[in-house]
């Protein structure tokens, strides 16, 4: 092996999954700008879609106040993240697991970043082709998507009877086609967006289209607080409820499934190392994190109220369905179709971001000690393709939305998150761990298995509950 791959040779310890430079052309560094759109494309993905419902959940106080805490604790354990990371002398989020708790921390961190990002981009996938093609609604609910998987044209035909049909963008604009179906629409977009954007083997290279996911996250933030107040000062809409409506005890419960939302709202933390290890200055990544958090922080709460404020309790578990009908205002369908296909182009640009850290601590679970994947292309495109194909027929499995996000949040979000930073602080090997960071963590421990055990209970409750209603002769 040449000597200039083998010094690169990945150590268990500290070696970053990417090193600063890794061929590919003169590189001086990623700059503060960059860095700041590339880590607040991470944080505002999907989430921000299902963040209006945490509000009909809490109410409008409480869950502003949950946004903002969710945050603060974000911001607190990416803090820990970097401050601890340098104390090891290490440049990835998984070496520092692997300097606290040796390999065994290291590969179940990398299995906890692997679960939720796959889990992330299987939804983004499937917003993506619910808003190209067709929504179907029952009874005010998102309709199950295994209604809508290849081959399935008799309950398709079914859905039709019972449901009220809401057409896509690309079936209103074109007319149903064999183009404007579910599975070559993201065929094609996979082909077209995804497989370019993903080709790339340094996240700054990503900088440009994360600047523009970002500008299209505030044009659905501007359009939404926009409808909101209109409808506001002509009188069509009413305060909304400000705290949570707890007719019974189930509806006590229920509150604990939004907080793996929030922090599926937030995660980023697997994005840390390898936006710093290629900065022009990385003593800049602390004020990099601060700005991304503010600025999203900022999107989230604007979106929660103003789409609650907006809709009520007729909120979705994915608000972009709210966007579906008359807004009551001049040039809705205009609107309408503006939100979605905006939102769905974010996603598209999101995807690359999320699937740069997914691959990274792939290839480092299954080769552990080979040379970073960013020099071995055949690993680098094995690995790509494999993971995109595993994605793809993911998202046509998965059924809703919202219990994805409720199960990737509360399991491996949740690990990544809060536990690991929480952890590493408390097991403090370095010795460098405050009074505030050993606090801090136990609260962030609490909290993150306590609402999550919960959530989890709280599932399956909905779930079995739901299977009684529609199949009662199973439990007779």
């Amino acid at each position: 092996m040449p000597f200039a791959d083998r010094k690169h040779r990945r150590t268990q310890r500290s070696a970053p999954l990417l090193p600063k430079d890794h061929g590919g052309g003169e590189f001086d560094g990623a700059s503060f700008s960059g860095a700041v759109f590339n880590l607040s494309t991470t944080i505002v993905g999907a989430g921000i879609m299902a963040l209006p419902e945490t509000l009909k959940q809490l109410g409008a106080i409480p869950g502003l106040m949950a946004i903002i805490l969710a945050g603060m604790l974000t911001y607190k354990s990416i803090e820990m993240i970097i401050r601890f990371s340098r104390a090891a002398k290490t440049g990835s989020y998984s070496g520092l697991a692997g300097d606290a708790f040796s390999g065994a921390g290291r590969n179940l961190l990398q299995f906890c970043i692997v679960l939720n990002n796959l889990g992330m981009l299987v939804v983004y996938m499937i917003i993506i082709e619910i808003t190209s093609f067709i929504w179907f609604f029952w009874h005010g609910e998102i309709a199950k998507l295994d209604h809508m998987l290849p081959g399935s044209g008799d309950v398709l035909s079914e859905t039709w009877s019972q449901g009220v049909h809401h057409t896509g963008v690309m079936e209103e604009w074109f007319g149903l086609h064999w183009w404007t179906t579910r599975c070559s629409i993201l065929l094609l977009t996979t082909i077209f967006v995804f497989a370019p954007l993903i080709s790339f083997k340094r996240i700054d290279s990503l900088r440009y289209t994360s600047a523009l996911s970002v500008a299209l996250a505030v044009v659905f933030v501007v359009i939404i607080a926009g409808v909101a107040v209109i409808k506001l000062i002509v009188g069509s809409i009413g305060m909304p409820q400000l705290l949570p409506d707890l007719v019974d005890q189930a509806a006590f419960w229920k509150l604990f499934t939004t907080v793996p939302v929030l922090v599926t709202a937030y995660i980023c933390h697997h994005n840390i190392h390898p936006i710093e290890n290629e900065l022009k200055d990385p003593s800049q990544m602390k004020s990099i994190v601060q700005t991304s958090i503010t600025l999203c922080t900022s999107a989230y709460v604007a979106t929660s109220f103003f789409g609650f404020l907006l809709f009520g309790n007729q909120t979705m578990d994915d608000v972009l369905a709210n966007f579906d009908g008359d807004l009551g205002i001049p040039f809705s369908s205009l609107l309408n179709d503006i939100v979605r296909v905006s939102y769905a182009i974010h996603l598209m640009l999101v995807f690359p971001i999320i699937f740069f850290s997914l691959r990274l601590n792939i290839d480092g679970i299954l080769f552990p000690h080979a040379i970073p994947i960013a020099y071995d292309n055949r690993r680098f495109f094995s690995v790509t393709l494999c993971l995109v194909a595993f994605i793809f027929m993911g998202a046509n499995s998965i059924p809703s939305i919202w219990d994805a996000f409720q199960f990737t949040g509360a399991t491996a979000t949740v690990s990544v998150g809060f536990i690991f930073p929480a952890a590493i602080a408390l097991r403090d090997t370095h010795g460098i761990a405050t009074k505030n960071d050993r606090v801090v963590s136990w609260i962030m421990i609490l909290l993150a298995v306590s609402s999550s055990t919960v959530a989890i209970c709280s599932d399956i409750y909905s779930a079995v509950k739901d299977s009684w209603v529609k199949t009662p002769e199973l439990y007779l």
